[in-house]
């Protein structure tokens, strides 16, 4: 078994949702008491936030690039950030390190491409969605990505990702306004709904929708799987 690196805390809530449906995955594979190999590290939420807000993406880098490095010299084999807003930075860590990213937007795409839908509505914190890192990995397999239109809408998911979401919280208000969001997408083309944010998985639900969701958690969690056991 290959062995892997989490890069981690952004947040710690997503974070165990990695680390359990990883190991999950390969003892499914295995079976036994078989597990998966991993290191974790993972970051103070506060200071990935705070980089965040000031747009001080260096510093992200930094921090993250050193975590790359202490995995590295731990033995990993390849790199999953766990979270999507992480892979604005993904490219660059990319080159800067010698092991594979495993990236989450381009595992995406290819989960998107096996269902052939052309349009899917994109749900994150407003870097993922305002921003073009993940929404051109999909452009590449000739994949759109829409968003909601009204600022208040994108401010409230971004809210939330960071406010309650992340720190364990879900609500039933909270619930029933992302699934509203979502049939708005619908509404206007959508094929499919990601849930581009590691903790949106929290409040929308296999079923929840009258259209595919694709789960960037789960997706990415079972791209690391593939990469240990080949």
């Amino acid at each position: 078994m290959k062995k892997i690196g989490l890069i981690g805390g952004i947040s710690w809530v997503s974070t165990s949702d990695y680390y359990k449906l990883i190991n999950l995955g390969i003892n499914e594979k295995l079976g036994g008491l078989n597990f998966s190999e991993c290191l974790v590290y993972s970051f103070n939420y506060a200071d990935i936030k705070k980089n965040n807000d000031n747009n001080d993406w260096d510093s992200t880098f930094n921090m993250l690039f050193k975590g790359c490095e202490f995995l590295k010299s731990g033995g990993a084999e390849a790199i999953v950030l766990c979270a999507n807003t992480m892979h604005l930075i993904a490219d660059r860590l990319q080159e800067a390190i010698d092991v594979p990213v495993i990236h989450i937007a381009v595992e995406t795409a290819a989960e998107i491409q096996k269902q052939q839908l052309k349009k899917v509505g994109l749900l994150g914190t407003k870097f993922t969605m305002e921003l073009d890192f993940f929404k051109d990995k999909l452009k590449e397999k000739g994949i759109e990505a829409i968003i909601p239109e009204s600022e208040e809408v994108k401010d409230f998911v971004h809210y939330t990702i960071f406010e309650e979401l992340g720190r364990g919280i879900v609500t039933d208000e909270t619930k029933k306004r992302y699934l509203e969001i979502a049939d708005e997408l619908i509404k206007n083309g959508a094929e499919g709904i990601i849930l581009g944010c590691t903790e949106i998985p929290l409040v929308i639900k296999e079923g929840d929708l009258s259209v595919p969701i694709f789960d960037t958690t789960l997706i990415h969690a079972k791209a690391a799987i593939q990469f240990q056991l080949s």
